[in-house]
């Protein structure tokens, strides 16, 4: 057991890591670049982060949009069939004095034409 606790305990001082030797002032200065870098991909990190929530926000709100027009194009669509038939129409004529046809339409029939049909 005393081979083992030795070498436990060697294990445990290679592990052990002396930071004061790491962080000093010409290891911080030599590595300022790497620090702006890290800060630049942070604010561009929060950057995109903000984006994609806005992007969201607009999209999410023209969808509304597009559904509101979709029922407005939908209820204009209904209407303009209804108001399209033939009893409606004879409906919305009648003050005016027109009335629908009771007998068929009459085709006139000129020479030209009748020349023409011959040939």
């Amino acid at each position: 057991m005393n081979k083992e606790e030795t070498i436990q305990g060697a294990n445990q001082s290679s592990q052990k890591i002396d930071w004061k030797k790491w962080l000093n002032s010409q290891w911080v200065v030599k590595n300022i670049p790497f620090f702006f870098f890290l800060a630049i991909l942070a604010v561009l990190y929060i950057y995109n982060g903000h984006y994609s929530d806005k992007l969201a926000r607009n999209i999410a709100t023209t969808e509304k949009h597009i559904k509101e027009l979709e029922y407005d194009y939908k209820t204009v669509k209904s209407e303009v069939i209804f108001r399209s038939k033939a009893s409606e129409l004879e409906r919305v004529v009648e003050p005016l004095g027109l009335k629908g046809m009771t007998r068929p339409p009459v085709t006139l029939k000129t020479d030209s034409a009748s020349e023409t049909n011959n040939n």
